[in-house]
């Protein structure tokens, strides 16, 4: 294989299922895997030990943790540990989490710049071996160091999870790389490189020492109007609960207002369906990766053209293999 690649595994699979998945990735060349965690459906670090043990090549990433309901000091504990099942080949982002899910279980998410920035920073540190007192607004330690850390000359690279321009800009600064999120245009992603950069300048560095992989949906299908169909439920949902995203994406402001209109948090059946409908193709498009083989790599290409360093592959049909077979030997033919 001539390009990265990478698999995002989400939280409708089984544990059984993804593991089988990400061993047939591994075989097939793919660069890493990153592990959903965003909804609690499952968590990150479960999985990612079970792929550690059952795979020799794949790096192993958390697609992303959150600095409140994992500490910092308990973020360096993992992270170490992992490296001991599979070294060198750890990889973790950390993220700002999302509402409403956060406060339905009791997390106030406050300065989530802030806390990123002071997790990212100690992570790092107890990582490297150093023994820290830090009193921030979110980390708290008192001469406290990884006892047992076994990292040794290498250390475990730290992406933010980041979709917005400030939290980009600070992935530019102090993080090993960003990962972009997905449900985006390749437009919003070549703007995103211009605060990744201006993040970078700040912390003396240039934007080619940050790592950039991109989450990017993809739908594949032989017959291309199912493989558009199961993208659009998506595309609409997120329409509706991200219009300025979507917004910024280059989509119709007066379809995201007609979808708004209709929409609530948890729709019912019918407004989804009468969201859904709103869709057309090329909307579907822009934003996912949704067609024939040919169709998925050829927009895998303008992300990667955008400023992507690595597809960070999401699929959402039924069959995840095919989208392993399709870039399994590169997307640049």
């Amino acid at each position: 294989m001539t390009d990265r690649v990478a698999l995002y595994i989400g939280d409708t699979l089984t544990l059984k299922n993804a593991i089988d998945l990400v061993e047939y990735a591994d075989e097939c060349g793919f660069e890493a895997v990153w592990q959903a965690e965003n909804r609690l459906a499952i968590d990150a670090i479960v999985p990612m030990a079970a792929y550690a043990t059952r795979t020799l090549k794949i790096k192993i990433g958390a697609g992303v943790i959150n600095p409140w309901t994992r500490n910092a000091a308990l973020i360096g504990a993992t992270l170490s540990a992992l490296d001991q099942l599979a070294p060198g080949r750890i990889l973790c982002g950390i993220g700002a989490w999302s509402e409403p899910l956060a406060a339905s279980i009791g997390i106030s998410r406050g300065k989530p710049l802030l806390a990123i920035r002071e997790t990212v920073t100690a992570v790092r540190d107890l990582l490297a071996g150093k023994t820290l007192t830090v009193r921030g607004e979110v980390v708290n330690l008192t001469e406290f160091a990884l006892p047992g850390n076994r990292t040794g000359s290498h250390t475990v690279p730290l992406y933010i999870g980041a979709t917005g321009t400030t939290l980009l800009a600070l992935a530019g600064e102090i993080a090993d790389g960003a990962l972009l999120n997905y449900l985006v245009s390749p437009a919003y992603t070549a703007e995103a490189m211009t605060a990744i950069d201006a993040g970078a300048r700040v912390g003396g560095r240039s934007i080619d020492a940050i790592d950039r992989p991109q989450l990017i949906m993809v739908s594949l299908n032989a017959d291309r109007k199912k493989a558009l169909d199961t993208a659009r439920r998506l595309v609409a949902q997120y329409i509706g609960a991200q219009p300025a995203i979507m917004a910024a994406s280059g989509i119709d402001p007066a379809l995201i207002t007609e979808i708004g209109a209709i929409f609530a948090w948890s729709p019912t059946d019918d407004q989804m369906d009468r969201a859904i409908a709103l869709v057309p193709d090329d909307v579907v498009q822009l934003v996912t990766a949704a067609g024939t083989a040919d169709e998925v790599r050829a927009k895998v290409r303008e992300f990667v053209a955008s400023g992507c360093t690595c597809p960070v592959l999401y699929p959402i049909g039924d069959d995840v293999r095919a989208v392993i077979d399709a870039f399994a030997r590169g997307y640049s033919s």
